[in-house]
């Protein structure tokens, strides 16, 4: 039996077969390898994306304004927007109401704030311009505001509670001791009591709270005056003083009030009532009683002058 074998044509030739080759290294080169490594620092980064363009920009602006005339059309043209916007008709402030104050007072915070109207509102620095209205002696508090055009302060005044007299003349002083105006006159003050003395304004609550406890003095009651800035006298009429103490005056007072109401202790001939110790006060006899009292004992004795 013959074998039959497939022979193959001449003209067939086998496929080439791919000449093999060698896997790429997946490893990364030394210098992308620091700079992953380099990538991983905080520092690192935050130079990069940060520190460099922003160094990067500020040249660029630097080299752009190098220029002096175009930085002057720069600013210019800045300045342009700035004013087209802060001038708008919203925005300007055309007059000034003051409420709360008298007429002097109300001259008197015109002057000090000086704003020429119309004037835009981010040209008014609300903050400066109350302190400013604060630091007139007459204004207690004061309140700026701004709208519709127009710029609103409210004032609240001091209340004059007492007047001061002092080297340079009358004072009038409030509650807490502060120097509202200087006094027309004494006559046109009549209703309100008398201090004077060094330091006798930085007193006023204690001086009012005397005030009170020597209510039922009435009309004899003519002020009070600090001495040494450490406490008060009482001023009556007649030439009559009450010295207090340094400490508990008030109470020393109240004393010596409900004695002379009882006793009719002030509506003798004294001149001082002297209570600085409280545990030994003393009485001082006026002059001319002392005298008339002279006389009498010499009369009573037989003795001629």
């Amino acid at each position: 039996m013959q074998q039959m074998s497939a022979t193959k044509p001449s003209y067939y030739r086998p496929a080439p077969q791919p000449a093999a080759t060698s896997r790429p290294d997946p490893a990364p080169s030394r210098f992308w390898y620091r700079y992953e490594r380099l990538m991983l620092t905080p520092l690192f980064r935050f130079v990069l994306q940060v520190i460099v363009p922003f160094c990067f920009g500020m040249l660029v602006v630097k080299a752009y304004f190098a220029d002096q005339d175009r930085a002057d059309r720069v600013f210019i043209m800045m300045h342009d927007l700035r004013t087209a916007f802060v001038e708008r008709p919203e925005f300007m402030v055309q007059a000034l109401s003051i409420d709360g104050a008298s007429s002097d007072v109300a001259a008197d915070i015109r002057e000090v704030l000086h704003v020429d109207f119309p004037v835009s509102s981010f040209d008014l620095d609300v903050a400066v311009m109350r302190e400013t209205v604060l630091g007139l002696s007459p204004v207690k508090a004061a309140e700026i505001r701004i709208g519709s055009g127009v710029m609103q302060i409210t004032v609240e005044e001091r209340t004059p509670v007492m007047v001061w007299r002092t080297q340079d003349g009358l004072q009038l002083v409030d509650a807490e001791g502060f120097v509202v105006a200087p006094a027309k006159g004494r006559q046109a003050h009549g209703d309100l009591p008398l201090i004077a003395g060094q330091g006798a304004d930085a007193h006023a609550k204690e001086a009012l709270q005397l005030l009170k406890v020597a209510a039922p003095l009435g009309e004899r009651l003519r002020g009070f005056a600090r001495v040494g800035n450490r406490r008060w006298d009482v001023v009556l009429d007649r030439d009559q003083r009450i010295l207090l103490p340094e400490n508990g005056a008030a109470e020393a007072l109240q004393r010596i009030v409900a004695m002379a109401q009882v006793q009719d202790l002030l509506e003798r001939d004294l001149s001082v009532v002297d209570l600085r110790i409280p545990e030994r006060p003393t009485l001082r006899v006026a002059e001319n009683s002392i005298e008339s009292w002279w006389g009498v004992r010499k009369a009573s004795l037989g003795i001629r002058e």
